[in-house]
């Protein structure tokens, strides 16, 4: 429902109405709420796993321990609802798209756990579990999903006018009290830190919160809905502060050089191959060397496959040569092969080896773009507080800059990525990087 509908701009004059979205919006929260979730996810992987195997088994294997695997079907349901609310709590998020990638992590790690342990359990009854969970998950996922959209009432202001253009929600304009008390769930957004806010408005606003309501502001669900961070000023991270989680970073550190050793070691041949194919193609290095802005602020030398004619990819410093287009006529056949698998990164694995770099953060610039962004924005070098990555949020929710107006919109990404700086957002992110790496939808 637009937010010109006219029956959407009398809604709170309009009872049926009301009732009927009140009803839908009641309905998509049961349907997504925790505690069902967990009910069905328990019932079916299981008892309902437990009940499938054991009609199965005429005769039950005595060196399998069921009770350990009723134990670690529980263990591993219970991590993944976990794992998926996680995700799925932060902003840009398909709940359905992440059902898999939740369960399946938790289902591996508890099998890895119980063979580390040398617990003996049922492997077709972990593998039925699975099955089972996912799919429930899929039809609540997806009947939530088509119930959860819910009403958002606004107090008219610039920046809620700005916001009511988004479609994630159904707007709903509260222009008094006796509108709002007409719709006492109604969620409610303004402009809170706006000096313009009437005190009539900033009172009932308290009492409101304090009644139950659900308030927000509307920079953070802005923030929320977009994934982005506003760069007008700089603005701290959930913790208060300027600085990432540093244990989380720490730790990323070295988990970052291990994963990139053993990919290293693992898709050698087929970096060799590719490598083989590039000096085919035309003349010059397999490898390109260039010098990025890296971690701190500090240089180094990145690697990448040689995707661009040699003579053009050496040229001389230029802001629009530094942004390639996906139609860049620089690019050879086997370049735009390879960029298009997203493969033409893998040799950064030397960089994540040498601990220049991460699997996952913001993109690193060249030179040039970077001393031009310091130029444009005083703070841009606060995304240095984090290594760069192969890939990122802003990869996955934007692509290449291609143009000197997109430099805003991939910052705005970047410093979201600092502040929500956590592993729940690196696994969203590996998690959006696969679907456009299998799927080719998505960023480019």
């Amino acid at each position: 429902m637009s937010l010109n509908s006219p029956a959407l701009t009398s809604i709170v004059e309009n009872a049926p109405l009301r009732r009927r979205l009140r009803l839908r919006q009641q309905i998509g929260f049961i349907l997504n709420s925790t505690r069902l979730r967990l009910f069905v996810a328990l019932l079916g992987g299981v008892l309902g796993a437990n009940m499938v195997c054991r009609g199965f088994d005429i005769y039950q294997d005595p060196t399998l321990s069921y009770s350990n695997t009723v134990l670690g079907t529980t263990l591993a349901v219970l991590s993944g609802l976990m794992i998926y609310r996680k995700m799925t709590s932060l902003p840009g998020t398909a709940a359905l798209m992440n059902t898999l990638p939740a369960f399946a992590l938790s289902y591996i790690s508890v099998t890895a756990l119980f063979y580390a342990l040398g617990l003996d359990f049922s492997r077709r009854e972990f593998g039925v579990s699975f099955v089972l969970v996912v799919s429930l998950m899929f039809v609540l996922g997806f009947a939530a999903r088509r119930l959860r959209q819910r009403p958002m009432g606004f107090i008219s202001s610039p920046a809620t006018q700005d916001l009511t253009q988004l479609d994630f929600m159904d707007w709903v304009p509260v222009r008094s009290y006796k509108e709002l008390a007409l719709w006492p769930e109604l969620p409610l957004v303004a402009d809170l830190g706006s000096p313009d806010l009437p005190d009539h408005w900033a009172r009932t606003l308290a009492e409101e919160a304090i009644a139950g309501r659900q308030i927000y502001n509307v920079r953070q669900l802005r923030e929320s809905l977009l994934g982005q961070v506003e760069i007008d000023r700089m603005t701290e991270n959930v913790s208060g502060h300027l600085s990432p989680d540093s244990i989380y970073g720490a730790l990323k550190y070295y988990i970052d050089r291990l994963i990139g050793l053993a990919a290293l070691l693992v898709l050698s041949p087929l970096l060799v191959l590719i490598g083989l194919a590039i000096r085919l193609d035309s003349p010059g290095p397999a490898l390109f060397r260039q010098t990025r802005m890296g971690y701190r602020g500090q240089t180094f030398t990145i690697f990448k496959f040689r995707s661009m004619r040699q003579a053009d990819e050496q040229g001389p410093e230029d802001l629009s040569r530094d942004m390639t287009r996906s139609d860049d006529d620089r690019i050879t056949a086997t370049g735009r092969i390879i960029r298009k698998l997203r493969i033409d990164e893998l040799p950064q694995l030397i960089n994540i080896v040498r601990g220049e770099m991460s699997l996952i953060g913001p993109r690193p610039e060249t030179l040039n773009l970077s001393r031009w962004y310091e130029q444009e924005i005083p703070f841009y070098r606060y995304r240095h507080i984090v290594r760069p990555g192969i890939t990122g949020w802003a990869q996955v929710k934007q692509g290449h800059v291609t143009s000197v107006e997109d430099v805003h919109a991939k910052l705005r990404f970047d410093l979201f990525y600092v502040r929500n700086f956590s592993i729940w957002l690196d696994i969203l992110i590996i998690v959006h990087t696969i679907r456009v790496v299998l799927t080719g939808h998505g960023a480019k």
